[in-house]
């Protein structure tokens, strides 16, 4: 091989090497850009990473807000009365039960009742912060991390997962104490035993549901879907991140 074609080899190792060197750093640029290694700010210079900390911190911060003015708005006298999202209703099973009371003429005694069920959930609803921030303050860097980027609701599936056996262990006392409290039975008693005295000559089948699992079950649902609302408000509204911390983490996302 004459000098002439060595050169000529050289240059063109020279040259893929140079192409494969910068289809690494393109390479390395478009996986740094996927993880989000660098955040650019309005006005178009880059920011730096969100850490693990940050995230984490500010996904805690984020559920605190959450549930501390879930809580406050639930567990307060109207809390689920007047919030036609989450007020509980006359029992889906006994609505039978509802009807023949109004047929007789029972409209204050219904009323009454459903005001009694409401009354017992917004004491129940107390319970429920405690149980929150404990699952709150055991999240994982990947429950952090799923929680951020999995959108709407992702952070209410998180603590539904993780608190819905406490809830229903720390509410089904409460409610107890709490229908006896407001004398729930007193009001569905008549009412009940009016019904299934007329079943006795209809042969219609009597009822009396578990005023304490519905009241329990239905606080619950009610609690997460207000904690979903605070959720949401978060993610959407940046007036609703109330700290720098809260900007910066879900600020985030999207960019």
């Amino acid at each position: 091989m004459n000098i002439s074609t060595k050169l000529n080899t050289r240059k063109v190792f020279l040259s893929i090497g140079i192409i494969a060197s910068l289809g690494l750093l393109s390479s390395c640029d478009v996986l740094s850009e996927a993880a989000g290694v660098v955040l650019a700010d309005d006005s178009g210079t880059s920011a730096p990473a969100l850490t693990n900390t940050e995230v984490i911190s500010g996904l805690k911060e984020a559920l605190t807000v959450g549930i501390t003015n879930s809580v406050n708005l639930t567990s307060v006298t109207d809390g689920f009365l007047k919030n036609s999202s989450i007020k509980l209703p006359f029992p889906e099973e006994a609505i039978k039960v509802k009807q023949k009371a109004l047929d007789w003429g029972l409209d204050g005694q219904v009323t009454k009742f459903e005001t009694t069920l409401n009354r017992a959930a917004e004491e129940a609803s107390k319970e429920a912060l405690p149980i929150f921030k404990d699952a709150i303050m055991k999240m994982s860097v990947q429950d952090g991390f799923a929680i951020l980027n999995g959108g709407e609701g992702a952070a209410t599936k998180f603590l539904a997962d993780n608190t819905t056996s406490a809830l229903t262990a720390a509410f089904a006392p409460k409610v107890e104490a709490a229908i006896s409290k407001v004398k729930l039975t007193e009001v569905w008693n008549p009412i009940i035993t009016k019904y299934n005295t007329a079943m006795n000559f209809t042969g219609g089948n009597k009822l009396n549901p578990d005023l304490n699992q519905y009241v329990t079950e239905r606080a619950i649902i009610g609690m997460f879907k207000m904690v979903a609302l605070e959720e949401n408000k978060i993610r959407k509204d940046p007036l609703a991140r109330v700290s720098d911390l809260l900007q910066k983490v879900f600020g985030s996302i999207g960019q």
